[in-house]
């Protein structure tokens, strides 16, 4: 079976021996069976689990259980908790569509920060299948009917060469271990009441069920190449992009009885459905100012063009700071950090940098938004204060409340980063160590 995984990575050219690869693992048995043949194929990789607290203590087992995975495979670990119910709630789409937006986002994020090559899933031959009849159901264009990509963009599913049965007969061999995640089981999710009611029967009509859609995908991905070839043209003559804003010339599209599809198209990586762009397509003969949300971008009509924007997910995640990092790096946010000794040192004063005492701080660090119901002692106090009563006394407009994030060292608030530090973490004249933290 490794041979056969290497060799379908080999024919779409998912990676090579030199790729710094992070592996997404939830702890089950397709993404054990993944890290065990990246380790197989001599593949240098890191771990990364996305804990969506959707289970309580199922979840934070499923956590620990990655975490040990990876230190037996002896490669970098990585994690992070999502308020997920959160987010589904204020984009009112399903959990499982939620948390697919900020796993995947987090997945770029941390490549981008960390300077991976790939981003590897566990999907095979029954997830396309699945993925095929869902979108169906839900309604797709061209994309969704070939299913699963091997590759798109950065991120990589070598086992797409693989039906299920090939997943249990490697942990049978290899005598692996997994964790079960109760959700699967029910048919509440979508994806499960086609895995669990749906599939059977269509496999009783065809035993090959996987191979055959298979194909099927494959044909229709070339016919897609060449609709891509003439959209890609399109886009090269309507779309530009500045301080990463898009706008989309309306003058530009063609018209044609294809208008719908070839927009769609084009408004598709921006998360925008074919219902949404045909009711944009009805605004292009009425005033400015009509506004499209989907869940990861705002579309914007005005007046001959089309304005996309990307919505901040970052209140929903957050970015970790080892206790040797000089540099982080993300969306809207570059900070410096210097370990100094308290000898001779001299507080530089302003709301750009924070004096923080290394020896009370517990790393990894975490920098997040704020959230209701944080606090914190701001420097110069001894009591605790609301930082949305602080941000009400700093006059922060309201539209820029959301951007504002905090350090926190063992879920305790460090810094309100560019604003103000808590006294707790202040330096003092028993401080032996320094960490200064610049806001570039």
């Amino acid at each position: 079976m490794i041979e056969k995984v290497l060799t379908f990575a080999q024919q779409y050219q998912l990676f090579t021996p030199d790729h710094q690869i992070i592996a997404a693992v939830s702890g089950g048995i397709d993404s054990v069976v993944l890290c065990d043949l990246l380790a197989e194929l001599n593949l240098k990789f890191a771990i990364a689990h996305a804990n969506f607290g959707l289970r309580g203590e199922e979840s934070d087992a499923d956590e620990l259980f990655v975490k040990k995975l990876a230190k037996k495979y002896n490669v970098a670990f990585y994690s992070e908790h999502f308020n997920t119910k959160a987010f589904a709630a204020q984009e009112k789409i399903s959990t499982q569509m939620a948390a697919r937006t900020l796993r995947y986002t987090w997945f770029e994020n941390l490549r981008q920060q960390l300077n991976y090559d790939r981003i590897v899933v566990a999907h095979h031959q029954s997830d396309t299948v699945e993925t095929i009849l869902l979108n169906l159901t839900r309604g797709t264009g061209l994309p969704g009917l070939h299913g699963i990509a091997p590759k798109n963009g950065y991120l990589i599913r070598p086992l797409l060469c693989l039906r299920k049965d090939d997943i249990y007969d490697y942990v049978t061999t290899k005598q692996l271990i997994w964790r079960e995640d109760s959700s699967n089981e029910t048919t509440v999710y979508q994806r499960n009441k086609i895995r669990h009611e749906v599939i059977p029967v269509l496999k009783q009509l065809n035993p090959n069920l996987e191979h055959t859609v298979q194909q099927t995908a494959a044909k229709i991905s070339a016919a897609e190449i060449l609709v891509n070839e003439y959209v890609q043209k399109v886009r090269e003559q309507v779309l530009r992009t500045e301080n990463g804003i898009t706008y989309l010339d309306i003058a530009g599209l063609p018209s044609s009885a294809a208008l719908p599809l070839i927009l769609f198209e084009l408004l598709q990586p921006y998360g925008f459905s074919f219902e949404l762009t045909q009711s944009v397509i009805g605004t292009f003969a009425a005033e400015s100012g009509k506004l499209f949300e989907s869940v990861t971008h705002t579309l914007v009509k005005d007046r001959e063009q089309l304005v996309i924007t990307a919505k901040n997910l970052q209140a929903f995640g957050s970015y970790e700071i080892l206790a040797d990092q000089k540099e982080l790096i993300v969306p809207d946010l570059q900070l410096s950090l210097t370990h100094l000794t308290a000898t001779n040192y001299k507080i530089t004063t302003g709301k750009k940098v924070a004096a923080l005492d290394y020896n009370l701080l517990q790393f990894p660090l975490k920098i997040r938004t704020w959230k209701e119901g944080d606090w914190f002692v701001p420097l110069g106090m001894n009591g605790k204060k609301k930082i949305s009563d602080f941000l009400i006394d700093e006059k922060v407009p309201v539209n820029l409340k959301d951007r504002v994030r905090v350090l926190t060292s063992n879920n305790s608030i460090a810094w309100i980063i560019g604003y103000r530090l808590d006294n707790r973490f202040k330096i003092t004249d028993k401080t032996e160590q320094v960490l200064e933290m610049k806001i570039k």
